[in-house]
């Protein structure tokens, strides 16, 4: 059996749970809220990486929109005492009234320098609100609960504008920027407050689960298709707190999540948020216990793996990997209808997309096991093949980096003689026959020396000086088979090469194709860099 020298293979630990019935059930498969796992998946991207371009000022409309909100028409706040200012048995009731208040909603859009001294009434009191229920005990009472949801559900549940990105040919979600939502200043605040409520150790999900319930939850899960990456970055937070607290509402999450999966591949093949929640289920999936359910397997084949047939997938890729490696750690004979189905989906006309696929089968090849890796060696060798022979650089140089791994060079040594024959007359006619210049140069040069060979051969004095020339001619060097010092010499050079690719590919830059340095707008540059991630927000705190 070769070494696993990449990845060691951890036994899988089932943890074992005293409680009996459903949740007890449910909650020995996800240990996500109180465990942290080794690996995480790969977070979302809030803002797209490009080069530079030169400064250039551009005067641009300002990349916001506004959600439908229903604005109050009482917008008046009147400005309560802060809670700290007053005795401990009127805090409760200040507490509500300053819940309520922030229940007022405004407009940001049509006229945003509107109500300004009302705005910045509601966010001082949602500031006060964030700071104390995190940093005061015991100030969680039952009362408080159906408040802080309503005030939750009347700033968030909304109609989301209409997207600015058109799906088809037109729409890349890699280059088009994103719209933020105007209101921001005030979803931020009910979005930070509504997750210390949730993180407090006052919270109890015994009382709060009559008010968070499955209509909750799907309102929530609206909200994913929200443009604004920020959004999309809380209610990522959001709903994994939820997930992890509320036993009961797993499963229904979980069949939301793949309603969602199902529309997006079948019928719209846009929406904003499937990166954030493929980050989600990379988390739950950690957490399954083993033996997988079978509801489970059907979700990586039915599910997981046809989102590598829609046109975006390089905007939820990474975490989409993370998911099916996970699947195949936990269960190994899931290995062969995954290769498959990749190989069925591999890309036959998009080069950077099949530069994905590579990346995915190599952290599957990582983690195979040698009984699973004979079942798919030759239908995977045989794709493998033809990306050697790829035309487009980036694909075969790709398929190339194979050789530089220690764990994939053991399989294929164990089983070389199926898979030299596939990948041989691919590396042999990729050397006679590629289009670079120097392969054509090296061409050209041997048939100029063929033809100064049969120059000389119809020279009358060519018998007597072509049997002690011989050696010491040009043309002898070209011979039908190697010497054994050419031999030694290439298994040298190519042993020194591999190494110096070894070394750069530590160094490594992602293979990815160059964007276009298109001008950017700079005050969505500066929104998108001035966000801190909402579960950065709440380690910073200890909880």
């Amino acid at each position: 059996m070769p070494n696993k020298n990449k990845k060691e293979k951890e036994p899988a630990k089932s943890g074992k749970s005293g409680k009996s019935g459903k949740d007890g059930q449910e909650n020995q498969e996800h240990e996500v809220s109180n465990k942290k796992s080794n690996s995480a998946p790969p977070p979302a991207q809030l803002s797209k990486i490009k080069v530079p371009a030169p400064q250039t000022v551009l005067k641009k409309e300002k990349r916001q929109s506004s959600s439908r909100f229903n604005v109050s028409n009482n917008r008046e706040l009147q400005k309560l005492p802060a809670l700290k200012d007053v005795p401990p048995a009127d805090q409760e009731k200040l507490f509500i009234q300053k819940l309520r208040q922030c229940c007022v909603l405004f407009d940001f859009v049509s006229d945003p320098l509107s109500d300004l001294k009302w705005k910045e009434v509601k966010r001082a009191a949602l500031s006060e609100m964030v700071e104390y229920i995190t940093h005061n005990r015991n100030v969680i009472t039952e009362p408080i609960y159906p408040e802080v949801v309503h005030m939750f559900a009347v700033n968030m549940f909304r109609t989301l504008p209409p997207s600015s990105n058109p799906t088809g040919a037109e729409f890349d979600p890699e280059e088009d920027e994103p719209t933020l939502e105007a209101a921001w200043p005030h979803l931020q605040l009910v979005y930070e407050f509504f997750l210390r409520f949730l993180e407090s150790p006052d919270f109890q999900p015994n009382i709060a689960k009559k008010y968070i319930d499955q209509k909750f939850v799907l309102q929530l899960l609206e909200l994913f298709d929200s443009e604004d990456p920020r959004e999309r970055d809380f209610l990522k937070t959001t709903l994994h707190r939820i997930y992890g607290k509320f036993l009961g509402l797993r499963a229904y999450i979980r069949k939301q999540i793949n309603n969602i999966f199902y529309r997006f591949i079948y019928e719209t093949e846009h929406h904003n948020g499937i990166a954030e929640l493929l980050e989600i289920l990379g988390s739950i999936i950690n957490g399954f216990a083993l033996p997988l359910k079978e509801e489970h397997k059907i979700f990586l084949l039915k599910v997981l793996l046809p989102l590598h047939k829609v046109k975006s997938l390089s905007v939820y890729h990474p975490q989409l990997a993370y998911c099916v490696v996970q699947f195949l750690e936990k269960d190994s004979t899931l290995t062969e209808p995954v290769v498959m189905a990749l190989l069925k989906y591999w890309p036959k006309t998009h080069s950077p997309k099949e530069v994905m696929f590579l990346n995915e089968l190599e952290e599957i090849l990582d983690v195979i096991e040698p009984s699973e890796f004979v079942k798919v060696m030759e239908p995977l060798f045989r794709q493998l093949a033809k990306c050697v022979s790829s035309p487009h650089f980036q694909v075969a140089e790709r398929a190339l980096y194979y050789w530089n791994n220690e764990y994939i060079m053991s399989l294929i040594s164990d089983n070389a003689a199926k898979i030299l024959p596939i990948m041989f007359p691919s590396l042999y006619r990729n050397s006679k026959t590629h289009w670079n210049k120097e392969k054509l140069k090296l061409k050209e040069r041997e048939e100029a020396w063929v033809k100064i060979e049969n120059l000389a051969k119809s020279n009358p004095q060519y018998p007597t000086y072509s049997d002690t020339s011989l050696m010491n001619s040009p043309v002898a060097m070209e011979t039908d088979g190697p010497l054994i010092e050419d031999l030694q010499m290439l298994k040298k050079t190519v042993k020194e090469e591999a190494c110096q690719a070894q070394k750069d590919q530590k160094k490594d830059r992602p293979l990815v194709r160059r964007k276009s340095e298109l001008p950017q707008d700079i005050y969505t540059m500066k929104a998108l860099e001035s966000h801190c991630r909402a579960d950065e927000l709440i380690s910073h705190d200890g909880h």
